[in-house]
């Protein structure tokens, strides 16, 4: 299993015509609604929106990752967008953004989403494959930079880990890895939280 599992070419928006977070958000929310991975759209649009300004998930490697958790939500799976031009992100613009992954997160998934978010955490370890992104022609050579970040599906092929908790234990394996992904800002306590309002770190816990 790899990133690419995730997402499709036509979830892949090569060229964001957005300016800012809300249009961006918007944006690619219309992408998976398009794949029906989305079925109501506005909702799942305000519910990404509201947690991220209320929790921005921008990085200092150049990517963000908006998402909602919601009842309905099928199938766990992101929508990529890519900028030409850097994209002032997060509270009073303190990020600059070129990559945005808007994940759908059914409300009952946890392995999973664990998965996904620790691949993406390796993914902004990677500057070689993060070159290849920007470079990227089109959104079927993006996929193929992302089938290089595989996912450990499997605890028993992870390397022993200082931290690790014994054999068996692939939620706390693969939380280990979100270390390098805590996001910034304190957990939210309110209606928000509740559906993934907040902190990707916090929320896990």
């Amino acid at each position: 299993m790899t990133l690419a599992d995730f997402t499709s070419p036509d979830l892949i928006v090569p060229r964001l015509s957005g300016q800012d977070v809300a249009s961006v958000i918007q944006e690619l929310s219309q992408a998976l609604q398009r794949e029906k991975r989305v079925t109501d759209l506005l909702p799942f649009y305000h519910a990404a929106l509201n947690r991220e300004f209320m929790v921005s998930t921008g990085m200092e490697a150049g990517m963000a990752f908006p998402h909602a958790r919601l009842p309905g939500l099928r199938d766990l799976c992101f929508a990529l967008g890519r900028s030409e031009e850097p994209l002032s992100w997060g509270p009073r613009a303190s990020r600059s953004v070129r990559l945005v992954f808007l994940m759908a997160v059914p409300a009952t998934d946890s392995t999973q989403y664990l998965l996904l978010i620790s691949g993406l955490a390796r993914l902004t370890k990677e500057p070689g494959l993060l070159e290849k992104l920007h470079l990227a022609d089109d959104a079927g050579q993006i996929l193929e930079v992302l089938q290089k970040i595989k996912l450990r599906t499997s605890p028993a092929h992870d390397p022993p880990s200082r931290t690790s908790r014994g054999p068996g234990k692939e939620p706390g394996q693969a939380k280990n890895a979100l270390e390098t992904l805590t996001l910034p800002g304190p957990p939210l306590h309110s209606e928000h939280s509740e559906r993934g309002g907040g902190a990707v770190g916090s929320e896990l816990q």
